[in-house]
């Protein structure tokens, strides 16, 4: 009853703007293209794409509309987290030159002036951790992407699989379907 309900909302949101009432179907919705190969009307082609959305769903085990939300929070999230890989290289330049100095002071005091020795071993302890940190920034970030790219892949899949179910059914019942 409730996917009824939902499909009903759908297809009532479907109408244009404008001030003329052109539907657009349930499998143009989905991006699916059904034409009716027994003269079907368009109220029987209605109750057929609302059975075999219901079909699709039930055994494709994918809500197409929940699988829009889905999409959408996972960019968001692939966002985020791309958003904070690129804090990941913050403060190294600082570290780096906080070892630097420490180890140039322990090299200064052997050779005499541990406080030369700290200046060096800062400088080159901040180019050091300044790389160090691009490179963490570099790998934090394309990790995200990688992870955002195969979230959004297996939801194609998920897609396509609704696709393919939904499409059988429409075939079954003598609609000419394409996606």
């Amino acid at each position: 009853m409730k996917r009824r309900i939902a499909v009903a909302v759908i297809l009532a949101l479907a109408f244009e703007p404008l001030g003329y009432a052109q539907q657009k179907t349930l499998a143009a919705t989905l991006n699916i293209y059904a034409f009716p190969n027994k003269g079907q009307t368009p109220e029987q082609q209605s109750q057929d794409e609302t059975a075999c959305y219901q079909f699709a769903t039930q055994n494709s085990g994918v809500d197409p509309f929940a699988l829009q939300k889905q999409a959408a929070q996972q960019q968001q999230q692939t966002a985020q987290a791309t958003q904070e890989a690129s804090k990941a290289g913050q403060g190294a330049g600082v570290r780096g030159a906080v070892g630097g100095a420490a180890g140039g002071a322990l090299v200064g005091a052997i050779a005499g002036d541990a406080g030369k020795g700290a200046a060096i071993g800062a400088g080159v302890g901040v180019v050091a951790g300044r790389r160090s940190g691009r490179r963490a920034e570099e790998k934090a970030t394309q990790q995200a992407q990688q992870q955002g790219q195969q979230a959004q892949q297996a939801t194609q899949q998920q897609m396509d699989n609704f696709k393919k179910a939904f499409s059988v059914c429409m075939e079954a019942k003598n609609y000419m379907v394409k996606f």
